[in-house]
């Protein structure tokens, strides 16, 4: 079992930055891939960004491409997610998540569905 526990949400301006982070309760993440995903209100919840514990990278939706970036410590079993210019519509609850299996499957999966531990949470909010 997993807990994933996220912090650092927030309300910034349009524009500016802030970093949101994820820590994990684990002896190991070996095999694993840790995702980013938000949901907005009336809206389903989406896929932002991956960092893989396998080596295979990281991967980012195409809305978040170049603004944001995820990283890693190993050490800590923590991963970030920097967000950079943001913009109203990236006002979302972002969670954590943690596929087991990616490691298996050999690539970084993009579906909420293959993801078995999420954390609770951590609201963004974007004024214009």
């Amino acid at each position: 079992q997993v807990q994933l526990v996220e912090s650092g949400g927030g309300l910034v301006q349009a524009g500016n930055s802030l970093r949101v982070s994820c820590a994990a309760s684990a002896r190991t993440l070996g095999g694993y891939a840790m995702a980013w995903f938000r949901q907005a209100p009336g809206k389903v919840r989406e896929f932002v960004g991956a960092i893989s514990w396998s080596g295979f990278g990281t991967y980012y939706a195409d809305s978040v491409k170049g603004r944001f970036t995820i990283s890693g410590d190993n050490a800590k079993n923590t991963i970030y997610l920097q967000m950079n210019n943001l913009k109203p519509e990236d006002t979302a609850v972002y969670y954590c998540a943690a596929d087991s299996k990616s490691g298996s499957y050999g690539y970084i999966r993009l579906r909420s569905y293959e993801y078995d531990f999420w954390g609770r949470g951590t609201q963004v909010t974007v004024s214009s």
